[in-house]
């Protein structure tokens, strides 16, 4: 499988144009967005016009820029946008996850019940890739270190130790875009807004 992973386009028409040049080279299964399409909420319908005349799915969580309910009432309008946030997603043999939001908290309280619902969803696929796209980084990896200090989300990563997750396609923090690690088996990457291509991830 094939995925086009991006974060923080921040309304940049040049990030947008490289994604859409990599949508077309490489022609993924899946587009996946971790989130801050827009600034503040400002162009956010503009640019999911845009993502949507890819003409590819797109699933799609909020970022602290947007307001969950908001971008999942757009999202709405859009065939080949899917808005993830404390859902889950099945293609094929892939299951992903979704939770937007925050970023800036070192604890993450209202993730507590949508963990218990992934949790269930994780036992029942355990024989998927199971991907989990958060807007947030997990702490104290490459991908949440500023200025020799971590400052990602210490739930996010209780959770990732404690349960089957492939792969953590997060965002947020700038200074990280296109970092790479591991917490455990799970590969987590910030694939920043001119995007990643993740695969091989059978």
């Amino acid at each position: 499988m094939k995925l086009l992973a991006f974060t923080d386009l921040h309304l940049s028409s040049n990030a947008f144009k490289k994604i859409k040049s990599k949508a077309k080279s490489e022609n993924p299964e899946l587009l996946v967005c971790a989130g801050d399409i827009s600034i503040f909420e400002q162009g956010i319908d503009f640019m999911l016009n845009k993502l949507n005349k890819l003409k590819k799915k797109i699933l799609m969580i909020n970022g602290n820029h947007e307001n969950a309910s908001i971008l999942k009432k757009l999202c709405r309008k859009y065939k080949n946008i899917i808005f993830i946030h404390k859902k889950y997603y099945k293609h094929n043999n892939h299951v992903f996850l979704g939770y937007g939001g925050s970023g800036f908290s070192l604890i993450e309280p209202d993730f507590y019940k949508t963990a218990k619902y992934f949790k269930k969803v994780i036992n029942r696929n355990r024989n998927k890739k199971i991907i989990l796209v958060t807007h947030a980084p997990p702490y104290k990896t490459k991908l949440d270190l500023i200025v020799g200090s971590h400052c990602g989300n210490k739930t996010l990563r209780r959770f990732i130790e404690k349960n089957k997750i492939d792969l953590n396609i997060c965002g947020h923090l700038h200074e990280n875009f296109g970092k790479r690690d591991y917490i455990k088996k799970t590969f987590i990457i910030n694939p920043g807004p001119y995007g990643k291509m993740i695969k091989n991830l059978q």
